[in-house]
């Protein structure tokens, strides 16, 4: 009986071990969904292999147990090729059930509705509405669902948002009328809105752009249509110098684990610098504050910042990463939906889909890949020693308004002098080389902490992703320094 316990107590200690080493985490190969180059199918003719491309202005909404998204008619345009692009509709949807796999659907509009082109070209000598914009969905929960869009003369605060009204999420879709008009005597430009109704059933439209910043009306939720008729609303958010600093695509959610509305806007101009930023509220209406405690109407620059144009090893790198999508799953996880353009060709737009995740004191941070259905895992501290690449996202360093310096990004990313990453790697004994830095990781909370000298950064989160760049299931760290600009960085050994 001795010698059958001696062998069974041997047994198990090898299947300890065995288990042990089996379930030892390492960054594992994995294929990506699909290419970031589309130029092979960016063609009209090819629409239904779009899925992610061709992306631009993204909002998505859950309807049942499918996701749909409503996107701006922006293509690419391969000139090599030298064809002639014809848009067969205006505003692009498509719907997932898993927010990796997109289905092209069809577009929302065969032609741009008559009263918008009149309205923009009998303001603007007779040009513009040549597109529709930033298209926003809203479910009424009652079997009718509404969609807004945005017509304009580029470049100027003649606008027009309508709102059109279908039985299904995918149409088909009837103008019923307009929702917000400017002109260039207006204080405000009405594009790219977005719809928030609260527990008590107020419903509230914030929109703009650097032409006035951007404001806040209430809506009538039976209608769709502003409360008080002809109202701009009141201003949420504002830059010092609109045409210079832009600031535009107001995105508005609510957290019921924390009780904010947040309010989220894109900085800078959408081909090369675009960034998202952030501010807070107990109100939908605000006012809205930043982690600094500045009014977002205050023309100040607010933090945090939560993305920017980067590059990670292996990769041409990203810029035009913002005007986001923010949305919750079923079970209440958020997410950043945003376009993002190739560095090496700029015209090409991806959809970028990110986790979403909140610090203790309730500031989003999103992560710094593109979301691809990875398994939750639970990590030990041994499971983070290895090597890293991590980047600390900065704001652009240049002056936007040089146009000199429209592809400044494109080239500071691919000269190396932009958001790039470095390589750090987390010893076992607590220490980060290279340099005198230290690492913890707190295994309930699942949050990282690391300190070179007087620079520490609090409650990291880690959590499993995908590496998009190397093509493996890896660890992925998110998180947002005392200045409120975001720390990005990944396992790769």
């Amino acid at each position: 009986m001795e010698e059958l316990i001696k062998a069974l107590a041997s047994l198990f200690f090898i299947m300890s071990v065995s288990s042990c080493a089996e379930t030892a985490f390492r960054p594992t190969p994995a294929p990506n969904p699909w290419a970031d180059d589309y130029r092979a199918v960016s063609s009209m003719n090819n629409h239904d292999k779009w899925g992610t491309y061709n992306v631009h202005d993204p909002a998505v909404r859950l309807v049942g147990d499918t996701f749909y998204m409503y996107s701006t008619d922006a293509i690419f345009v391969d000139t090599a090729t030298h064809e002639r692009i014809r848009p067969k509709g205006f505003v692009q949807m498509r719907k997932s059930a898993d927010l990796v796999n997109w289905q092209f659907a069809g577009w929302a509009f065969p032609e741009i509705p008559t009263e918008a082109v009149e309205w923009v070209r009998s303001n603007n000598n007779g040009r513009g509405a040549h597109n529709v914009w930033a298209p926003y969905m809203v479910d009424n929960h009652d079997g009718t669902y509404h969609l807004y869009y945005c017509v304009s003369a580029f470049g100027k605060n003649t606008s027009y948002i309508g709102l059109a009204e279908a039985a299904s999420p995918l149409g088909p879709w009837r103008h019923v009328g307009a929702a917000v008009k400017t002109d260039i005597d207006s204080p405000t430009n009405a594009i790219d809105p977005s719809v928030i109704t609260t527990a008590d059933g107020r419903r509230f439209m914030h929109y703009g752009s650097y032409f006035g910043g951007l404001s806040c009306l209430e809506l009538n939720p039976a209608t769709g249509f502003p409360l008080v008729e002809g109202d701009l609303g009141t201003k949420t958010a504002s830059r010092a110098n609109y045409r210079h600093d832009n600031i535009e695509a107001p995105e508005i959610i609510y957290n019921p684990d924390n009780n904010y509305y947040y309010l989220f806007s894109s900085y800078d101009p959408l081909m090369t610098t675009y960034n998202v930023r952030v501010g807070r509220s107990r109100s939908a209406e605000g006012p809205f504050t930043d982690m600094h405690g500045r009014q977002l109407a205050d023309s100040t620059e607010n933090f945090p910042m939560l993305t920017a144009p980067y590059r990670f090893e292996g990769h041409c790198g990203w810029v035009g990463t913002a005007h986001c999508g923010v949305f919750a799953d079923a079970d209440g996880n958020f997410y950043m939906a945003h376009q993002g353009r190739l560095a090496s060709e700029p015209d090409m737009m991806v959809l970028h889909v990110r986790r979403m995740f909140f610090t203790p004191d309730g500031w989003p941070m999103v992560s710094p890949e593109r979301y691809a259905a990875v398994s939750d895992r639970f990590f030990k501290p041994a499971d983070l020693e290895g090597e890293w690449e991590i980047m600390r996202l900065f704001e652009p360093r240049a002056d936007r308004g040089d146009s000199s310096l429209a592809l400044q990004c494109k080239s500071e990313l691919l000269n190396g002098d932009g958001n790039d990453s470095q390589r750090f790697r987390l010893c076992p004994d607590g220490k980060i080389e290279p340099g005198d830095g230290s690492w913890h990781f707190d295994s309930g909370k699942q949050t990282l902490s690391i300190a070179f000298g007087d620079d520490r950064i609090d409650n990291i989160a880690v959590f499993a992703g995908h590496d998009w760049e190397r093509e493996h299931d890896t660890a992925l760290l998110s998180g947002l320094d005392r200045s409120g600009r975001a720390i990005w960085g990944k396992r790769v050994k």
